[in-house]
């Protein structure tokens, strides 16, 4: 259903098209009178002079205009009042003043504007009629006025200026009954659509005055509230005993803020939540709406019901696999020693097929142990239960040690394993086994993903406080799609053969390891040209001297000092470490 309310530019058209305008009606009237009384002053035995003659021309003339100039705004309204207050009191000078025959179309003026629109307009008209009058009583005082008709020409020209003067009130009387009439009809039609609007709100809607007092209900009231109980004890009388000085007080702030909110239960149904929403809208008057959350506030509990059940599973498969990494490790360790026992041929020779075994049995048990630190790891970081044990020691000896036990991979893989360090310490405050596990799993996946006769460089320098490891490799590459899920537990890239390789842990450890120190980890990669790996630590000590570059203590430099690569050898301080394949 809608309702609509018509402006007045196109109510008044279908106005005067439903019948004929009373305005229109009276002005032709007025001519119509004035056309008799021309006709009767014909037959009287003096039928005036010219003075006569032009008072009738001059009260007909604003008739004429009114009905030639039918354009309703300000300025042709202003203009016709200003014709008929001229034409009314140039008449009644013309017939001897106020005191001549016609001197009641002095207020011609006034009952023109009570035809108008405007109501505004009778101040207008009556301003006029009253400076016409005041002319016609100057010009009769100072005997300018031509003399006043008498006989049966004055009682003519005097029973034609009453009565159309009192028709012309007569008809701004109906006009302005007619025109209150709509108005009224029109409001009660806007009230009655707004009150069923009102009725069919899915809320209630409530007027509040003072302490809690409801004035009006409308709409569809929640559960737990009716409406004559609001009405009969009031606002906080529909709520439970428990929420009512509650309720009391958010009126209070309601009328003292401009606005309040609360949930409360109510009366006749404490399992039930009702919202209410008040706002000021007078001084000592509020308006409110009532709706019922009780599902809404369910399913909220529901939700975090959930969320606290995922949580706890989670943390409880994370304490499981922490439990049961640390008891796979003790046997493993057995294993990998007996096994390595053997490779060394301790208790004797072995013939080449049992170390042969002996051999696969520790690379095995190394390769089973790798994954087993790995879960351990991230279950407990899932749990957090992983503590950083934070040390100074220089970032360079971490790094070079991870590459040193990944030689026989990158040999083994065919890849040239290659390092980049500054000459000059990075001393870092950071947990040396999480920095070292960082390479070791970015390098290890940059080898499984390199083909051989590729390249692996792994690049750490500082700068700001910022110790920045960045392993690149010259690869496949990872498509768009796996390089959204890399860095997520579990997830892994690339082909089933390299997926056989791993369990999916290494990146997100190293994102974990990295935010655990404040920093963060950036992967950009294209298929076809390689992967590069940037992890960012902000637990630099002291900036980076160059060996041979003496460096003033007043100021650090801004800019990381530059890598001048040296000759691949075995000594400590070179600045380029390269692991050739075999």
């Amino acid at each position: 259903m809608e309702f609509e309310t018509l402006p007045d530019p196109i109510r008044r058209p279908a106005a005067r098209a439903a019948g004929l305008n009373p305005a229109h009606a009276w002005r032709l009237g007025w001519l119509a009178a004035i056309c008799l009384a021309a006709a009767a002053a014909l037959f009287t035995a003096d039928s005036g002079g010219w003075s006569v003659w032009a008072a009738l021309g001059a009260g007909a003339f604003p008739a004429l205009a009114s009905l030639v100039f039918t354009r309703e705004d300000e300025r042709t309204e202003a203009l016709l009042l200003v014709l008929w207050a001229v034409g009314g009191s140039l008449a009644a000078v013309l017939t001897g003043g106020v005191g001549g025959a016609m001197a009641a179309w002095c207020l011609a003026p006034v009952a023109a504007a009570s035809t108008l629109d405007q109501p505004r307009r009778l101040a207008e008209g009556a301003a006029l009629a009253l400076i016409g009058a005041c002319v016609a009583a100057l010009t009769q005082l100072s005997g300018l006025a031509p003399a006043a008709p008498t006989g049966p020409l004055a009682f003519v020209l005097g029973f034609l200026a009453l009565v159309t003067t009192g028709l012309g009130l007569a008809a701004g009387l109906l006009i302005g009954r007619r025109r209150q009439g709509a108005r009224d009809d029109r409001y009660a039609s806007e009230i009655i659509g707004l009150e069923t609007l009102l009725d069919g709100l899915p809320h209630l809607a409530i007027a509040v005055r003072g302490a809690g007092q409801v004035t009006a209900v409308r709409g569809a009231p929640p559960p737990g509230v009716t409406r004559a109980d609001l009405v009969n004890r009031g606002l906080t009388g529909a709520a439970a005993p428990g929420d009512r000085q509650r309720l009391t007080a958010a009126i209070a702030q309601a009328h003292r803020e401009g606005s309040a909110s609360l949930t409360f239960n109510p009366a006749l149904g404490v399992e039930r939540v009702v919202a209410l929403d008040m706002h000021r809208v007078a001084p000592n008057q509020l308006v409110g709406v009532l709706r019922d959350i009780t599902v809404e506030r369910n399913r909220e509990h529901a939700l975090d019901q959930a969320r606290v059940d995922a949580e706890a599973l989670a943390a409880g498969r994370a304490r499981f696999l922490a439990n049961m990494s640390h008891e796979l490790r003790t046997p493993l360790n057995a294993i990998m020693g007996f096994s390595d026992i053997m490779r060394a041929r301790m208790f004797g020779p072995l013939s080449d097929r049992y170390a042969e075994y002996a051999e696969l049995i520790h690379e095995s048990g190394g390769h089973l142990l790798d994954l087993i630190n790995d879960v351990l790891d991230m279950s407990k970081i899932e749990a957090e239960r992983f503590e950083l044990q934070r040390g100074v020691f220089d970032a360079r000896e971490a790094v070079q040690a991870a590459m040193r036990l990944l030689r026989v991979q990158s040999d083994t893989a065919g890849v040239q394993l290659r390092g980049v360090l500054p000459p000059a310490e990075l001393e870092v405050d950071a947990d040396r086994r999480a920095l070292k596990q960082i390479v070791l799993n970015l390098v290890s996946n940059a080898l499984k993903f390199t083909p051989r006769g590729g390249q692996v460089t792994v690049t750490a320098h500082g700068y700001d406080g910022v110790l920045e490891i960045v392993v690149a490799d010259t690869g496949v590459g990872i498509s768009p799609e796996d390089l959204e899920r890399l860095g997520r537990p579990y997830e892994q890239a690339g082909g089933a053969e390299q997926r056989a390789r791993g369990t999916g842990l290494g990146l997100s450890l190293v994102r974990a390891f990295a935010k655990l120190h404040g920093g963060e980890m950036m992967i950009e990669s294209r298929l076809g040209a390689g992967t590069t790996v940037s992890v960012r630590l902000p637990v630099l000590l002291a900036p980076m001297v160059a060996a041979t570059t003496p460096v003033e203590a007043t100021e650090a430099p801004s800019e990381p000092a530059p890598l001048v690569e040296a000759p691949p050898s075995a000594s400590f301080g070179d600045n380029v470490i390269a692991f050739s394949p075999r």
